[in-house]
């Protein structure tokens, strides 16, 4: 029993080391992958390190005579790793899995496409204000792929700003 009692101990200490600075936030994701460009992103804490993040993302394109649009959602899980004497500085690693159609009017610029990728990246909130702001990398693998325009891979970088509360 005093081994059980020392372990509920320990795992609660090590899980309050890694308090969060908020449970949820939402605000806009920039991003410079082929799915998205501007997103609605939502972040949600499920434990102390474990987040997870939805993004709602859009990217127009136009190339001469073509134009077409591409609609996504994104799910992140990411784990985050305090980062020693800064306040508030986190990094995190994790995947995810993105669904994107793309409408068009040209057959070749149209369907639906869904990736999976491994993230990585930072997270800092402010001290005194309740923003908070990442930046990451997505390198996407496409599973199914709505038309050949990436060759099944693409490289996905991002910044947030979002409130937190």
């Amino acid at each position: 029993m005093k081994k059980i009692s020392l372990l509920i101990a320990v795992l609660f200490i090590a899980a309050s080391s890694f308090a969060q600075d908020y449970k949820n936030s939402i605000g806009v994701r920039l991003g410079s992958g082929y799915y998205d460009v501007a997103s609605v992103a939502f972040k949600t804490f499920i434990t102390a390190p474990a987040a997870l993040e939805f993004d709602l993302g859009v990217r127009p394109y136009s190339a001469g005579d073509y134009k077409w649009t591409n609609l996504s959602l994104s799910g992140t899980y990411q784990h985050h790793f305090q980062i020693a004497n800064v306040e508030g500085l986190k990094w995190f690693v994790g995947g995810g899995l993105v669904l994107a159609n793309t409408f068009s009017d040209f057959d070749d610029r149209k369907g639906f496409s869904m990736g999976i990728y491994p993230t990585g990246g930072v997270d800092y909130k402010l001290k005194n204000a309740p923003i908070a702001f990442s930046a990451d990398i997505r390198p996407t693998f496409n599973v199914i792929e709505g038309y050949d325009y990436y060759n099944n891979f693409y490289a996905n970088g991002g910044i947030t700003a979002r409130y937190t509360f």
